[in-house]
């Protein structure tokens, strides 16, 4: 290998500096945008509902699911909740009539939580004024195109760094 392989090799550190920052601070601004753009969500659908952000993701993961329903523990991983902290906000969830658990018919070892009549009304009602925000939130700024190259950026993102 010659003297002008080796020079050609080796990194440009004053240049892989800026690429270093540049890369920061983009993702950083990520983070950024994601946090202003899904506090102003929450904000809002605690307003309008009354519900955490914890509480909104479980209805809004039950009102999507075939008969309105999951198994617990299925819904805590998905929900990414401990068994006590989901236990937590099913407890609030089900005092305020929105969900009720049911046992499994086959299987008593599983134990589904459900939607109750209000707690479907109210999921779908917050699912809608969730995509009225975000209607206005990202889709306004970002316009449709760039919406769509986000979400399939993400979606990218989430499964190529997935723990297996």
């Amino acid at each position: 290998m010659g003297t002008e392989d080796i020079t050609a090799a080796s990194p440009d550190t004053a240049g892989q500096e800026t690429r270093d920052d540049e890369i920061v601070t983009w993702w950083g601004l990520v983070i950024e945008g994601y946090h202003v753009t899904q506090e102003r969500l929450m904000s809002e659908i605690g307003e309008r509902f009354g519900l955490t952000p914890g509480a909104f993701d479980i209805l809004l993961r039950l009102v999507r699911s075939p008969e309105c329903r999951m198994p617990m523990t299925k819904l805590a991983k998905e929900a990414a909740l401990s068994s006590g902290g989901f236990t937590k906000v099913a407890d609030r969830l089900a005092a305020a009539d929105l969900i009720r658990r049911q046992p499994c018919d086959t299987d008593r070892r599983v134990t589904y939580v459900a939607l109750t009549d209000h707690g479907r009304v109210t999921a779908e009602s917050a699912k809608h004024a969730c995509a009225e925000i975000l209607r206005r939130t990202v889709l306004g700024p970002l316009g449709p195109e760039a919406s769509e190259q986000l979400a399939a950026a993400m979606r990218t993102l989430r499964t190529a760094n997935a723990e297996e």
